[in-house]
């Protein structure tokens, strides 16, 4: 299975602007054939929490079709990350287009205590996705998070995918631990970042993986938009640049 992560820059609120970047990203990507493609958290909005109840999203709204047709087409997963409002309740959601099939729907279970007063938690959600290979994905805060990685991952996942927004000082934290969760585990860890403003922070990019020994196997810059490519069974790293 060969992995790609998208390091995209979004325009605060600017949702059609975003929809245009994440298709034209998604359309360089297909080049290299993968199977799997994932964009950072709230990438279609930015992540802008005090914009995320205007900026909301249900599941079924007919702006994302472009993505499920880029999925049914070309027989591609493709994970987007955007706020969605569920029963009047805004949540942090990646949601996956899946070829021929429903859209799968993840919530973010654990909030940083910045995003409470806008977002709420989800419940229940499933500790591995069936795609393709069994993953267990987390959104930033949750996936650096104990009590969250230990569920998810005693469960035989294959790849550990996390979608984030983090500044520099966050994404230090995730290079110091990540390596370590997947030398623990036994399961590469895969980190899809952005770049640019986002809320009160510089998102810094640096989006790598991580092999199930915990080498570093490629990584992107702090700045621009860029691709990463994992090949699951060879470890073979394809990097795009400057996008």
């Amino acid at each position: 299975m060969k992995v790609c992560l998208v390091q995209s820059q979004s325009r605060p609120g600017e949702i059609d602007f975003n929809i245009q970047n994440h298709i034209n990203l998604i359309q360089v990507a297909l080049q290299s054939k993968p199977d799997l493609i994932v964009f950072p958290e709230l990438s279609l909005t930015g992540y802008e929490p005090q914009m995320a109840e205007e900026l909301a999203f249900g599941v079924e709204d007919q702006r994302l079709k472009p993505f499920q047709d880029i999925a049914d087409f070309h027989k591609v997963i493709v994970s987007i990350g955007l706020p969605i409002r569920q029963f009047e309740e805004v949540h942090i959601s990646a949601v996956f287009f899946l070829p021929g099939k429903d859209r799968l729907l993840y919530l973010k279970t654990l909030l940083h205590e910045d995003e409470l007063g806008f977002f709420s938690e989800g419940k229940n959600q499933p500790l591995l996705l069936d795609i393709a290979k069994k993953a267990a994905f987390g959104i930033c805060y949750e996936s650096l998070k104990r009590a969250f990685y230990e569920k998810v991952l005693e469960n035989h996942a294959e790849m550990y995918i996390a979608s984030v927004a983090k500044s520099i000082e966050g994404v230090e934290c995730a290079y110091a631990q990540f390596p370590e969760i997947a030398r623990v585990y036994n399961v590469p860890v895969l980190m899809s970042n952005c770049v640019g403003n986002s809320d009160d922070f510089v998102s810094s990019g640096q989006s790598a993986v991580w092999n199930q020994q915990g080498d570093l196997m490629g990584q992107l810059d702090g700045e621009s938009q860029g691709l990463l490519f994992y090949d699951m069974q060879t470890e073979e790293v394809k990097i795009i640049q400057d996008l």
